[in-house]
């Protein structure tokens, strides 16, 4: 039986979907999650912005022992909406299982894309 690795609560303060892309690619945001444990993991996904109300109620699943690239301009929450586009964000993402939380960005706003990748704050939840 193995330990699984990782937290359950993790942020990630710079986001931004862009509203226009070039050529035949689609610039895109990815929570890229590995779960090394023998739980299926439930992650929760609030939407944080500069001007605005939070976003919530966006779900997702990562398999157990699995890895999932959950993409931010197709995720919808449950009432179907989807993230914005050409608004600055930041997001919290729990899950009731540990996991790890990398970030990812494919910027394709210019001829020459651009692909960035950063791991997410890991945090212990305060309440």
């Amino acid at each position: 039986m193995s330990c699984a690795i990782g937290k359950n609560v993790w942020l990630i303060p710079d986001g931004y979907l862009p509203e226009k892309s070039n050529g035949d690619f689609v610039s895109h945001e990815a929570i890229c999650v590995l779960n090394t444990g023998e739980s299926d993991a439930n992650m929760t996904i609030e939407v944080f912005f500069e001007d605005r109300d939070p976003m919530e109620n966006f779900t997702a699943v990562c398999k157990a022992k699995r890895t999932n690239h959950i993409r931010l301009d197709q995720i919808k929450d449950a009432k179907g909406n989807k993230m914005p586009v050409g608004v600055p964000y930041a997001l919290k993402v729990e899950s009731d299982c540990p996991i790890v939380v990398q970030h990812s960005r494919m910027d394709t706003t210019q001829a020459e894309m651009t692909l960035m990748t950063t791991m997410a704050y890991p945090v212990e939840p305060c309440c």
